[in-house]
């Protein structure tokens, strides 16, 4: 189970990440000129994405429902986030693989193809979602009814069974 102090501290680090992916979405753009530069804030972006979608799973499994056999219920109540989070990875790594094959030889050039546009806009409106589902699922993930026994748990035993 997940103790307060811990808990606390898990949450810090995923605000953390979320907050980096969120400078880098809104400020990256300012650092056109330096390849190199946004191509490591890129990479540290969809490493940040990737840790924040690893620390969701540890939360998963460290909860009673999870111990007790019930992974479904899990998936169901958080398939969103879990989906959201697939594709928004997806999206970010697309998006920065395009851009800097774009932009590396001739960064100088201002450079924006109706594809990449498209693109950058589905990769920003999955990353407002994205946000909102996180950040609502690690909140909710502290709810003692996932790490004890309940009339709850019991309840929708019964309903996953029968």
């Amino acid at each position: 189970m997940l103790q307060p102090s811990n808990y606390s501290l898990v949450l810090f680090l995923q605000f953390l990440l979320l907050s980096y992916d969120l400078l880098v979405n809104s400020f990256s753009e300012l650092l056109r000129a330096a390849p190199a530069v946004q191509l490591v804030l890129f990479i540290i972006q969809d490493i940040a994405i990737l840790f924040n979608v690893i620390i969701i799973f540890l939360m998963f499994f460290n909860t009673f429902v999870f111990q007790a056999g019930l992974v479904n219920l899990l998936f169901h109540k958080f398939k969103g986030t879990i989906l959201l989070s697939a594709a928004y990875l997806a999206l970010s790594i697309s998006f920065h693989i395009w851009i800097m094959n774009l932009r590396w030889r001739d960064s100088g050039r201002f450079i924006w193809t109706e594809g990449l546009q498209t693109l950058f806009v589905f990769q920003r409106l999955v990353a407002v979602l994205y946000c909102y589902f996180y950040k609502r699922t690690a909140v909710h993930l502290g709810d003692p009814l996932f790490y004890q026994d309940s009339l709850w748990l019991r309840q929708e035993f019964a309903h996953f069974r029968g």
